[in-house]
């Protein structure tokens, strides 16, 4: 009976959560607070996010005209006196340039960067993506080996109880010293396993601890697994796909591709720069009267008359890398395509298992430790066998809450794919 009430605490405490090591000690981490201190001390999304509004300004200068060109000479000044009245063509010129960039290469230019700076906005949520799955992964993954270490100190008392009651039998004389060195070697293998789950506690707690940017000794988790999604719809997962940030970053890639295309076929048109040149004059005309200023007015236009080296290769250069920006836009689409049948295959085949375990595996190991347990006790079977009984029924403990963690990964990783929003 002693066994019995024992195993009956171990289970309740594996499948409900029953965390004694937490009690007391200080506030749990839950999953969603671990997500939140991550992506708000996070510097990469950050990164993206002031060049995407660095880009947003860039875009206001890019539809402005260039800055004019003000114009300062003076013209014909006689070498011999430099007097500025000696000469009629002697003048002081002002003058103003203004440059008119080809076609729409302004508004082209300006519409780029604005899709430069959607590709950084793009960027930061899949980092914001990335970062809340990594953060999920560990905080799993701790949670897990939290869950073992506790299982397995409880059931640590179970085989400490056997060897008590080896050690007796075998002081009357009812078993062989056998039995008393296989539960000691049992119990020591425990304590060896407890030294490798606490190895593996502090590591992934370190991990976590980055991430979310606190010392790892001040991690502590809940006691409940929490669970990201109910169920997935295959359709809404597909659809998702489309409005994955990896996908739209490929896309605004096409899209500067196309306005590069553009770009380069406004090379075709002429550019223009229109001057204004006022000159002024000293001195008397023969007749007396004074001499009269200058005004000039000139055009400059670019004419693309030798294009098969310049423009032409310029738009075969544009055209090929926009073929190039939708070839991947495909293949980012087949990689989410395919990780997403993975996972989403893992999650379903980890759902069976996880119930298996529950509804069948877990109670016949119970069955089975209770029935070994009763045959030891009247005699009808020896130690070794009891003990393998109790070890199947831990690893079997020990196996449902990793299957059951690993399901929630998997959940983890089907959303970072299809979004939380599904």
């Amino acid at each position: 009976m002693l066994f019995r009430n024992h195993y009956y605490f171990v289970f309740l405490f594996a499948v409900f959560g029953v965390s004694a090591a937490n009690a007391g000690i200080g506030q749990a981490l839950t999953l969603q607070e671990a997500e939140s201190l991550a992506l708000a001390t996070d510097p990469g999304s950050k990164r993206f996010q002031s060049l995407a509004r660095a880009l947003q300004e860039k875009s206001v200068a890019d539809a402005q005209l260039p800055d004019p060109k003000l114009r300062f000479g003076l013209m014909n000044f006689p070498v011999d006196t430099f007097n500025r009245d000696q000469e009629p063509m002697t003048q002081i010129q002002l003058g103003v340039q203004q440059m008119f960039p080809r076609g729409d290469s302004l508004d082209i230019k300006a519409q780029r960067s604005l899709i430069d700076a959607r590709t950084h906005e793009h960027r930061a949520q899949n980092r914001e993506r990335m970062l809340t799955k990594q953060v999920r992964l560990k905080w799993l993954e701790l949670y897990y080996w939290l869950r073992a270490d506790e299982v397995i100190k409880q059931n640590r008392g179970l085989f400490q109880q056997l060897l008590e009651v080896t050690q007796y039998h075998y002081g009357s004389g009812r078993r062989n010293q056998q039995d008393v060195i296989r539960a000691q070697l049992e119990l020591s293998r425990l304590d060896d396993r407890l030294i490798d789950i606490k190895t593996r506690q502090e590591k992934v707690g370190a991990e976590l601890a980055v991430l979310i940017g606190r010392e790892p000794q001040s991690v502590l988790l809940p006691d409940e697994l929490p669970l990201l999604a109910d169920d997935f719809d295959p359709e809404q997962l597909q659809a998702g796909l489309n409005t994955h940030p990896r996908i739209l970053v490929a896309q605004s890639q096409v899209e500067v591709g196309q306005q590069n295309v553009a770009l380069a076929r406004e090379a075709y048109k002429p550019g223009w720069m229109l001057g204004a040149t006022y000159g002024i004059r000293d001195g008397n005309n023969p007749n007396g009267s004074e001499r009269a200023d200058f005004f000039s007015l000139g055009v400059t236009v670019d004419v693309p008359l030798f294009r098969e080296k310049r423009q032409d290769r310029r738009l075969k250069a544009s055209q090929y890398k926009l073929g190039a920006s939708k070839q991947m836009l495909d293949q980012q689409y087949l990689e989410l395509r395919q990780m997403l049948d993975k996972e989403y295959a893992d999650w379903k085949r980890l759902h069976q298992r996880h119930l298996f375990y529950q509804d069948t595996l877990i109670p016949q190991a119970q069955q089975n430790s209770e029935a070994t347990l009763f045959a030891y006790q009247n005699d009808r079977t020896d130690f070794p066998a009891l003990m393998r009984a109790r070890i199947t029924e831990l690893d079997t403990l020990l196996k449902s809450i990793r299957i059951n963690v690993n399901r929630v990964k998997a959940q983890a990783r089907v959303l970072y794919i299809s979004g939380d929003e599904q």
